[in-house]
């Protein structure tokens, strides 16, 4: 329950639907109380609601819960930030790189809180009014302002705001003047039209939001657009706008928003999985883009991106696609029987010339350009068991079967592994198997012939010591001699053969019992008298 209201909070969250995210998560808080991953969340949520004092108490509850985990200091030092506690801010950035001294966000984190501690830390104008007028953003304002725009031509009133500039007391000097006045105004007020514009831009996602839930993209387009004029500070607009395109088929579009969501983030020191989110947008649009294998590798190395700001699992999912589409596309692009066969055809020269390891090169290359061919498998089983490598022989040749299990060289490749690695049992099996398909093959019927040899070698008792040490040490190994040596019933049966003979003629009337008595037969692990 706690972990379904944590993703639904985190989908708020990616949404930008921050008040809906900290409900979510708030409801998973209830459940798990101790989960120090969910205060980081809604900490997150609240800071980026500009909640601080909130967020500051969340993100306290991180550190509390679990004080080695860097990304709790991450969020201790965003929400002092906010609340322009620059020196603890200073403090838990710090706290977190000793934890993780490579920590990105930490550090970015770090150089920001010291540029505030430093600029609060200089002297301030006693003048009420004296940072209006500081710096080249006065004169940006101004500018911007259509009625203060026209009285810059005017040299009188340049002159003042210069020597108000340099000097803010004197701006008792030209209180009567009131373009000055006029100028204060617009230069005060910029902080509430910011507000006003953010309000506004809010209430244009909420529409495009809309738009989008009904499927009217260019509509959506127009209010996310409208967002971005109104506050560009806000990179949830970008992501959203992205969305659309992705949806429209616009994927150049939505690539370029995304670039401009990741690089806009980064200057405001967005949330990592804000910039996570537009990452995986990104490699969302390469992946539809995507012709051919050599496509699919930008947007993996896009997901990896995603998945170094936030560990998202349905970003990880997304990659695992995109590398198993690649990997298809690159055998169908390498696809060519005609290749091949040459290929095959080489490997069976240097296989006559008993150049084993040559042959295994070229019959490998022949799987690449046809992995459908029982053949070159069946070739290449010959050459492993050859070289003595019978982990591959015995892996190449269940592969030839898998593919044509009416190709009998399949079965007496398996059949001669299992034959060399002593498992007479299982080769006989094989061999049988084989003769289904092919009942007259004389490669099969030979190899029937030498598995029941070494089987009544050891029923004979004809093993010598080492022989039969040897043998029973290779059978316990077996998980199938294991399993029959720990059934009770067959425990019973071996009991019956050394002390009640005629019981023992019983069980061997059921056909089950014979054959697991021949198989601990043919492992050595009993023996006929």
């Amino acid at each position: 329950m706690a972990d379904e209201a944590k993703a639904k909070g985190n989908a708020a969250f990616s949404s930008g639907d921050f008040d809906a995210a900290i409900r979510h998560f708030s409801d998973a808080i209830a459940l798990s109380p101790d989960n120090h991953v969910l205060y980081s969340n809604r900490s997150a949520a609240y800071a980026s609601l500009q909640k601080y004092t909130e967020a500051l108490t969340d993100a306290k509850k991180t550190v509390e819960l679990k004080p080695d985990w860097s990304k709790g200091y991450s969020r201790l030092g965003a929400a002092h930030l906010g609340l322009a506690q620059y020196d603890d801010a200073v403090s838990a950035y710090k706290k977190g790189l000793e934890i993780d001294p490579n920590n990105e966000p930490l550090k970015s984190g770090l150089a920001d809180a010291q540029a505030r501690a430093a600029s609060a830390s200089r002297p301030r104008s006693a003048n009420p009014f004296g940072d209006a007028f500081s710096g080249p953003e006065m004169w940006a304002r101004l500018t911007a302002d259509p009625t203060t725009r026209a009285y810059l031509q005017q040299p009188d009133f340049v002159q003042m705001m210069q020597d108000i500039q340099k000097n803010p007391s004197n701006l008792n000097l030209y209180l009567k003047d009131q373009r000055v006045m006029q100028a204060i105004g617009v230069l005060l007020n910029e902080d509430r039209d910011a507000k006003q514009r953010k309000a506004e831009a809010q209430k244009e996602k909420e529409a495009g939001n809309a738009a989008y839930k009904k499927k009217d993209f260019d509509t959506a387009i127009q209010h996310y657009s409208k967002a971005l004029e109104l506050d560009d500070e806000d990179i949830s607009y970008l992501t959203n706008r992205a969305a659309v395109y992705l949806e429209m088929g616009k994927y150049e579009e939505c690539i370029k928003d995304c670039d401009k969501a990741v690089e806009r983030g980064r200057e405001l020191r967005s949330d990592f999985k804000m910039i996570a989110r537009a990452l995986t947008r990104k490699g969302n649009a390469l992946v539809k883009m995507a012709k051919c294998s050599k496509d699919y590798e930008p947007a993996i190395e896009t997901y990896q991106k995603a998945l170094t700001e936030h560990r998202n699992p349905d970003t990880l999912k997304k990659l695992n696609e995109a590398e198993k589409a690649k990997k298809e596309l690159e055998q169908q692009e390498y696809f060519d029987p005609k290749l091949a066969d040459e290929e095959r055809e080489k490997g069976n020269e240097f296989f006559k010339e008993q150049k084993y390891p040559e042959a295994v090169k070229h019959y490998t290359e022949s799987i690449r350009r046809n992995p459908n061919d029982p053949r070159a498998y069946s070739n290449r089983a010959a050459c492993y068991t050859k070289l003595g490598a019978m982990p591959e022989g015995l892996k190449d040749a269940e592969k030839c079967i898998e593919l044509d299990p009416t190709f009998v060289k399949g079965y007496t490749r398996k059949g001669a592994v299992q034959f060399f690695t002593k498992e007479y049992d299982k080769a006989l099996e094989t061999y049988k198997e084989g003769l289904k398909h092919d009942p007259n093959n004389q490669e099969l019927l030979d190899g029937i012939g030498r598995c029941v040899q070494q089987i009544n070698k050891a029923s004979r008792g004809d093993l010598s010591p080492e022989e039969l040490k040897e043998r029973q040490a290779k059978a316990m190994q077996d998980p199938e001699i294991q399993n029959i040596l720990q059934d009770p019933v067959m425990r019973q049966v071996l009991i019956d053969f050394q002390e009640n003979p005629k019981a023992a003629q019983e069980h061997m009337k059921n056909p089950m019992v014979m054959n697991k008595i021949q198989k601990l037969i043919s492992a050595g692990i009993v023996q006929m008298r």
